[in-house]
């Protein structure tokens, strides 16, 4: 039902709106990247690394640093 409503599977559903927070969060605290992750279920930082520059073509640390 998520597909035809939207177009994506749950997973890329998922996965967009982690991101959004991720970004939100990134932009708008000072929290460490890898506090970042543990805060939206990752148990490893280097999994939400992967993930975020898969979605983004940056990195979380690069994406931060541009509202700088």
């Amino acid at each position: 039902m998520l597909k035809t409503l939207t177009g994506q599977s749950a997973r890329q559903y998922i996965h967009n709106q982690l991101i959004e927070e991720a970004k939100f969060m990134l932009s708008t605290t000072r929290l460490r990247v890898a506090e970042v992750a543990y805060r939206l279920g990752f148990e490893h930082p280097q999994s939400f690394n992967k993930l975020f520059k898969s979605q983004t073509h940056t990195s979380p640390s690069e994406f931060r640093q541009s509202f700088n």
